[in-house]
């Protein structure tokens, strides 16, 4: 036989040999079925990590930025003086710099009194540091003393913000001080705070005294219309890099997404998850097939004596992999939805369901599949007619 009907005619015994026995295909769709789900929540996990981790960073407006060298992540800065962002002024393409304070908290719950960690924001109001909707409409309130705005996607401990303040019941305490919450914004938590608040750069002096606001914790650059951002980095770098990195837009939200990629553990406990899942899954598919072939090995040797190639016995093994990755796959999938949608919920982070992601995750499981169908493929050295009916 030529051509596509060998490959044909594999597949097909392939699938009445699989659905002989349902028990056991069962229990090899369930194992794809429990790789599939355990990577794309190791994925989810890993990927809302990253976005999470970036949501500070992608509402920051400004051109450049300076961050202490040693400096590992915005949630856990280190602290530098604020001459060194105010020598930048000396660049003529340099139109205005503004510092940005930044530290945890304690918030207390104006229901349960319960304090709770998040990450405090503190700048000029006169400066747009972070984008927020109606900014303008809070701009003189932020200037007054002990007030604040409240980050609308924290979490749900820190109690019902929005009804609170429409209901009157605006005041509450951080770092023990009494502060009046006179509006929301939208920023989301991450794995490092489950919340944040944004003030005015002397209310953040109120709330932690012990901080000079000579240190400060971000420096935002902003240029003159047309300048060359790539030139005025070089030219921050020259003049005042030795102790400040100098990061584009887009080199912030790499910075911040790196830390948890290769500095904090979780990106590796992530990664390592993933690894485990597929190897697990392919053991399951491994011993499924190789269990299959060794209870049909007569059958297969007459095949053999029938003029059939080993090529041929192949396939069907191969043919075996690609159904089983396909079966365990679509409930996975539609598993794996729910269980996104679950977390979501739980952890009020962004779990996104991308066709890219399920093709990667298909791509995983088929190569895990076919790996465990290579692996079993040895046992069809022991069908040889010869020594099956001599």
């Amino acid at each position: 036989m030529t051509g596509l009907r060998p490959v044909f005619f594999a597949a097909r015994l392939a699938w009445r040999q699989l659905v002989y026995d349902r028990p056991k295909l069962l229990a090899a769709t369930l194992g794809v079925l429990f790789a599939c789900v355990l990577v794309f929540m190791q994925l989810g996990f890993r990927d809302s990590l990253y976005t999470s981790a970036a949501s500070a960073p992608l509402k920051m407006q400004g051109q450049l930025f300076l961050l202490h060298k040693q400096t590992e992540a915005l949630w856990r800065p280190v602290s530098y003086e604020r001459s060194t962002l105010m020598r930048a002024l000396g660049l003529p393409e340099v139109r205005r710099v503004v510092p940005l304070y930044m530290s945890l908290g304690q918030f207390k719950n104006m229901d349960t009194h319960v304090q709770r960690t998040l990450m405090i924001y503190g700048y000029d109001p006169n400066a747009e540091l972070i984008r927020i909707d109606q900014f303008e409409s809070f701009r003189a309130e932020l200037q007054r003393q002990d007030t604040a705005l409240f980050d609308v996607n924290s979490r749900p401990e820190f109690g019902p913000i929005q009804e609170l303040i429409a209901s009157g019941r605006d005041v509450t305490e951080i770092n023990g001080r009494k502060v009046k919450l006179i509006g929301t914004f939208s920023m989301g938590t991450t794995f490092a705070a489950d919340g944040n608040v944004v003030m005015s750069d002397l209310n953040f002096h109120r709330i932690f005294p012990s901080r000079s606001l000579d240190q400060i914790d971000l420096g935002f650059i902003m240029l003159t219309p047309g300048a060359d951002i790539v030139a005025a980095q070089a030219a921050l770098l020259r003049l005042i890099g030795q102790e400040v990195r100098v990061l584009t837009y887009d080199e912030l939200v790499r910075f911040e997404q790196g830390y948890w990629e290769n500095s904090a553990p979780l990106g590796f406990i992530f990664g390592f998850g993933t690894l485990m899942g597929l190897i697990v899954g392919m053991v399951i598919v491994y011993q499924i097939l190789f269990t299959d072939i060794g209870n049909n090995i007569p059958q297969y040797a007459t095949l053999v004596a029938m003029g059939y190639s080993q090529s041929y016995l192949r396939n069907i093994v191969f043919a075996s992999s690609v159904y089983l990755a396909v079966l365990g796959f679509l409930p996975g999938v539609a598993l794996s939805m729910v269980f996104y949608r679950v977390a979501e919920r739980s952890i009020f982070i962004p779990f996104p369901m991308g066709l890219d992601r399920i093709a990667v995750v298909f791509f995983f499981i088929l190569t895990m599949c076919a790996f465990a169908g290579l692996l079993a493929i040895r046992k069809l050295k022991s069908t040889d007619p010869a020594d099956m009916f001599s």
